[in-house]
């Protein structure tokens, strides 16, 4: 059987790439993940692996030569059973023992269609680690969630292929789990020592080459030894080191105190990479002005007061200033539906339903999880949602689909002390409102002054499709009907 290699699907942006470096040749047997070849785009560096055991038999593209998405360049032909030696007669035992192993590929999952890639961004397991079926085994991050790989059965892992910050792709192998076997009896024990291919992966080796190391270089951490980028700046970091002290040894030494001011460098999260593109896109793409305006709390803090027990007891979920909030946006957004409309290219798409992104801090990160159709949820319903939402977010239990969607932005910094701010869109909605810290403020009613709990509300929208009137019509109309909550229940 022959298996076709080709060219990696390639980003949107880049119309083709160049078959920048071959490390085989034909008629060299290669084994599954080897590297075959390296493809070059304008951007980054594509690594094609072997999908299987095999003989290259052609290459049909040599170095150089300029190459699309998905093209067959090579062809590999797996190998044929007369080439596997056969097992030594005087083996029977190790045949017994192996007889009843079989080897689950441990593989990512399939990656939705919105999402092109992932990075692997915690092992909870090492080579040799006995685990249970269902065990949490690593943890992918994508752009918007952490999915979890759970162990099919029980067994030992055999061998982990992609290490922690390597980046993969939707079905891909990253590592192998032997069942039938025990902590004490793993395929992988009676191994030789690895060689340099196999205790690094190949965004490790391609980082060794750049700067000049080879594995023998590194003290690898990893089981096995098995070398991370992270062992290779250390290896990096010593070199320098005693490069400095060659340097430094003619010269008479001088103390120097350095204190406590050290620094740390850690690679930014693909959320936190995706938060950092969507906020400079939301204001190099969009209009965006920000209109401002305050509201007198005291109306809803006393409903909440009278009511908040009784409230608790009959819907067994806290009556919180949210759902206030979520029901005046809805009510705002019917009346000006240009606010709760965003832009496509040259149109405008009017959304005749309301789902309202709530922006929820966790520990990765700023995430704004949709709450779908508020306009048919009661208090309750909007409290029960958002507490939903923020146990998912904290937890990482938040999916594509709870994140995807959403026609307007409620996000509250006063829950941090935050007294003014100006939000920032989130693309493609056309309209955010921050809420904030309730403060008290002498404020005149009525010829006199009084001390009242205020909250300024600051709304950030798109110029583009919505005008100043709306936009201050919207805030004012928000206004009104936080400072006479009943209007909510008479819709008025």
């Amino acid at each position: 059987m022959t298996t076709e290699i080709k060219v990696p699907v390639l980003p949107e942006s880049v119309a083709d790439a160049t078959v920048a470096t071959w490390h085989v040749k034909v008629g060299d047997a290669v084994t599954r993940d080897q590297n075959l070849v390296d493809i070059e785009t304008d951007k980054v560096v594509l690594e094609v692996v072997a999908t299987e055991d095999g003989v290259i038999t052609e290459i049909s593209q040599e170095e150089g030569a300029t190459v699309l998405g998905e093209q067959v360049i090579a062809i590999l032909s797996a190998s044929g059973e007369s080439e596997t030696p056969a097992a030594p007669a005087t083996a029977p035992a190790a045949s017994a023992n192996t007889s009843s192993m079989q080897v689950i590929d441990i593989v990512v999952p399939v990656l939705p269609e919105s999402v092109a890639d992932a990075t692997v961004s915690t092992w909870h397991v090492a080579e040799g680690d006995t685990v249970s079926v269902d065990q949490n085994l690593v943890d992918i991050e994508t752009d918007k969630v952490v999915l979890e790989v759970v162990a099919q059965d029980n067994g030992v892992i055999g061998k982990i292929i992609n290490v922690e910050g390597d980046t993969v792709l939707g079905a891909q192998k990253i590592g192998e789990l032997t069942t039938g076997a025990s902590a004490g009896v793993s395929p992988t024990a009676a191994e030789e020592t690895p060689s340099g291919d196999e205790i690094a992966s190949p965004s490790v080796r391609r980082f060794l080459t750049e700067n000049g190391l080879s594995a023998s270089d590194v003290n690898g951490s990893g089981k096995g030894g098995r070398i991370s980028k992270e062992d290779v700046e250390a290896a990096l970091t010593n070199k320098k080191a005693s490069k400095s002290e060659v340097k430094s040894a003619p010269i008479a030494p001088a103390a120097q105190t350095l204190g406590e001011r050290t620094q740390k460098r850690v690679p930014m999260t693909r959320l936190r990479k995706t938060i950092a593109t969507r906020l400079l896109e939301a204001k190099n793409s969009t209009a965006m002005l920000t209109t401002f305006n305050e509201v007198n709390m005291k109306p809803i803090m006393d409903l909440r007061k009278q009511y908040k027990d009784l409230f608790e007891k009959t819907h067994d979920t806290r009556l919180g200033f949210m759902s206030f909030y979520v029901k005046a946006v809805v009510e705002a957004l019917k009346r000006f539906p240009g606010v709760n409309a965003s832009i496509d290219g040259d149109d405008i798409v009017y959304h005749n339903f309301f789902d309202i992104s709530i922006a929820v801090s966790t520990p990765r990160g700023l995430v704004t999880p949709v709450l779908r159709d508020a306009d048919q949820l009661s208090m309750a319903g909007v409290e029960n949602g958002i507490r939903d939402l923020a146990i998912k977010g904290r937890d990482g239990k938040l999916s594509i689909d709870d994140m995807t969607g959403g026609n307007f932005t409620i996000t509250n910094g006063g829950v941090f002390g935050s007294l003014l701010s100006t939000p920032i869109l989130n693309l493609p909605q056309a309209a955010i409102l921050g809420m904030h810290k309730i403060q008290d403020r002498p404020m005149a009613v009525d010829g006199k002054v009084e001390i009242l709990p205020m909250m300024y509300l600051a709304l950030s929208y798109d110029h583009r499709l919505i005008d100043g009137k709306e936009s201050v019509g919207f805030l004012v109309t928000i206004k009104e009907l936080l400072e006479d909550p009943a209007r909510l229940l008479l819709d008025i």
